[in-house]
């Protein structure tokens, strides 16, 4: 029985070693093949990374576009919609006035030089009525004026001065035509905001009062709406500022050619009033 126990001890440990070297082999093949997949895996990874950045880097643009529309949205709605759409309506008002400007001052412009040539050299040609017919197939207020002086070209010049006066009195005010109200939106953003703000406050204390405990929850509510309707309105007043600014400076650029012009007009009618 003892030798039996002692051949079958024996059997088990030769059996455990040849396993042990089987595996010990299979490991060896396994981590060769390993290696080589780690190493494929690797180039395509490198890959994958690099197409995944270009497809990251393309679609960052979106996500964040997206983004900042929800938050736009988002922060609209906080703010109570029944006053974040009357300062949006401000806003859309305002801006349309701001466009129509824009337009009317950009077809107002034109090369006033070239113009102003162009009515010398029929002028000193004796051509008046050449002149006029220049200046009504020409469009802008610098041309208004000029045919309204060329009008009266034969009585003198203190007869054309006048009539360049007060007709640039009235091109000046179809320049300005419509600035009231753009300064009306500017004034009325931010006062809508500071409008939210009160009200947001009421509320806030209103909620308060109505629980019985200053708690920061109750508080924080009324003052988040106080604060988003102000900030939208300062936005909305300092978008208006930016075009105002931008049409008052057209229109003052507009205002200096219309002036230049009438000072070359008059001296075009002494110069031919000299020559008669």
């Amino acid at each position: 029985m003892k030798k039996l126990f002692a051949i079958v001890a024996m059997l088990g440990v030769f059996a455990f070693g040849a396993t042990q070297t089987v595996m010990a082999q299979e490991d060896a093949v396994a981590v060769a093949d390993s290696a080589a997949v780690v190493d494929s895996a690797a180039v395509d990874t490198a890959a994958v990374e690099e197409a995944t950045e270009d497809v990251t880097e393309a679609a960052a643009p979106i996500v964040e576009e997206e983004s900042f529309h929800k938050e736009l949205k988002t922060k609209f709605i906080e703010g109570d919609a029944g006053f974040m759409s009357l300062v949006a309506i401000a806003l859309v008002f305002g801006l349309a006035f701001c466009i129509e400007r824009i337009i009317y001052l950009s077809l107002a412009e034109i090369d006033s030089k070239k113009l102003m040539a162009d009515i010398e050299q029929l002028v000193n040609a004796g051509d008046i009525e050449g002149a006029k017919a220049l200046c009504r197939n020409t469009r802008g207020p610098i041309a208004s004026i000029c045919y309204q002086g060329l009008m009266r070209f034969n009585d003198g010049v203190e007869d054309v001065e006048r009539s360049i006066t007060a007709y640039g009195s009235v091109q000046a005010s179809y320049l300005e035509s419509g600035c009231s109200w753009i300064t009306l939106f500017i004034a009325m953003a931010p006062s809508l905001g500071f409008l939210g703000t009160v009200i947001g406050m009421v509320m806030a204390f209103d909620d308060i009062q109505a629980a019985g405990d200053i708690s920061p929850t109750i508080v924080a509510g009324g003052m988040k709406v106080a604060l988003i309707t102000t900030i939208f309105g300062i936005i909305v007043a300092l978008i208006l500022q930016i075009f105002y600014n931008y049409i008052l400076s057209k229109i003052e650029s507009i205002t200096a050619n219309m002036e230049e012009a009438t000072i070359s007009l008059l001296d075009m009618c002494m110069k031919y009033n000299l020559k008669k």
